[in-house]
Order: structure tokens, then sequence, then C-alpha cells
């Protein structure tokens, strides 16, 4: 039998990415993982306001866990969660920790790369700039820390509902050249693939920040329609961006082959496939 690789602690098990990952987690050679949560369903339940469990050894801890929506207050547990995430590594021995940021840290623009200035434009992306920014004053205690600006991930953005119910259907902006929204994406599978790969991936080769998404972005017109949604159009307003992309150069370099799924079809096969696994 292959060997199933050192094992990681996954945070937010049972959120929307979370839930999604426990379903297409790749198995052969990757990361054994041991999924956390506050509730059941988890192999691990913990609250980050009582004290630690008794934690498994791992190599890796991979904090799914944050707020996306909220107030200040709310949002502001991004930036707590940093220190929780170093208990854990701590707790169960782990030499690296990785931290989901997302793509929104960048503001609107194209093919933006892991060196380019920051600009957020909603709560969302400051709260988690705000998280990165903690993360890099945290003192040298032996662990490495990668920060993954992560891009939409299909079945766990916007766009999901309509995905998964496509009869409500989904309305889209239209720019001037006729077309609608382009973002980058990134399938669960491809998402689980990288986390795994990340967290074998030797010590020497890890990067401080990551931009994580197919090597192109995708219309949101094709996702939708790829699931059999129906799109409304509606003209877009004059501070919508036609497109948002992420460079991945660094992600193809380090994990060669971890992105399969880099097409709209290919993108929403995999999505069901995980949406439908029991």
């Amino acid at each position: 039998m292959p060997n199933p690789g050192p094992s990681c602690l996954l945070t937010g098990a049972n959120g929307r990415l979370g839930r999604l990952l426990r379903k297409v987690w790749p198995r052969a050679g990757a990361c054994r993982p041991i999924w956390l949560s506050r509730l059941p369903p988890a192999d691990l339940c913990w609250s980050p306001d009582v004290a630690l469990p008794e934690c498994p050894p791992c190599s890796a801890v991979i904090a799914l866990w944050g707020r996306t929506t909220g107030d200040a207050q709310t949002l502001a547990q991004n930036v707590a969660l940093v220190a929780q995430g170093v208990r854990l590594a701590h707790a169960c021995g782990a030499g690296r920790v990785l931290h989901l940021s997302t793509a929104a840290i960048y503001g609107p623009g194209r093919d933006m790369h892991e060196t380019g200035k920051p600009a957020p434009v909603n709560a969302y992306g400051l709260s988690k700039l705000e998280m990165e920014h903690a993360i890099g004053a945290l003192p040298p205690d032996g662990l490495h820390h990668v920060i993954l600006r992560l891009a939409n991930v299909v079945g766990a953005d916007s766009l999901a509902p309509a995905l998964a119910d496509p009869a409500r259907g989904v309305t889209l902006d239209r720019f001037v050249d006729g077309r609608g929204p382009r973002r980058s994406y990134v399938a669960p599978g491809d998402l689980a693939r990288v986390l795994a790969g990340l967290a074998r991936l030797p010590e020497g080769d890890l990067p401080d920040i990551l931009n994580v998404a197919a090597p192109e972005p995708v219309a949101m017109e094709d996702l939708a329609r790829v699931a059999g949604c129906r799109v409304t159009w509606r003209t877009a307003p004059p501070e919508a961006q036609a497109e948002v992309s992420l460079d991945t150069d660094r992600l193809s370099r380090l994990l060669p082959g971890a992105l399969r799924n880099i097409t709209p079809a290919q993108m929403v096969k995999d999505w069901q496939g995980a949406r439908d696994a029991g």
C-alpha cells in the first residue's frame, strides 16, 4: 500500500469549505487529515475559549477557520485565530501552519502577484490583511507560517447557492464588451491537493505567501450554465470589475500537477462530485 504520509490537523471542519474538503481530501500518498471543529461531526472537537484537549501528533496545522461576513467585531476574530493556530501547532508538534487568507486583500486587479501591494476594498479583505500582519508579527518559535491567498472556491462562494439550486437562477453584471465577470477560481479537489501538497513539501521549499487558483480566470456565466443555471443580466455599475485574477506561477512551480480541474466544466464536475459524495 502507498504511504499515506504524515498527519495534518485541519480546523473549521464543519464550515462550508471544510465540508467540501472532507469529501475530496486525497487518499493515497496524501497527508492524513484530522478534522477539528467546535461541534461534531469532527475527529477532534474544541473551541478556542476552552482549554486545549490532548492533540494527536501532526506535521502541519491547516487553518480553514475564519469569518467572511459580519461587523467589525466579528471579522476581528480572523486576527484572534492566528494565536489559536499557533497554540494548536505547538500542542500537536507541527512544524508549519497554513493560514487561509483571501484574494480580496489585493483589491481589484488582474494577474495579481504575491509581491503586489495589498489594497482591500471591503471589510472582509481588510480583516484578512490584518490577519496577515499578525502572522508577520509573530515571534520566531520554530514554526513556518504560510499565507494562502485563496481565490473563489467552486461551491463555497457567492455563486454557490445558484449552482446548488439551478432553478433559482443567478443575476450577473454585463460589461460594455457584452461579457460577464471573469474571476479566478479553484475546484475543491484541486484545493485539497494543494493543501496536502504544502503539508508535505520540504520546509526549505515552503513560500511565505502563495496565491491559490487555477491558472486562468473563468467566466462566472460559464460556471452557471455548465451547472444548468439560468443567467439573468444587468448592466454592470461603474465600480464593477470585469476581471479579478491571480498570478499562479509560483504555485505551478511548487506543486506541478496539483491543479487538474481548470475549465468551467471540470470545475463544476469536481464540485458536484464533492457535493454528491457520501
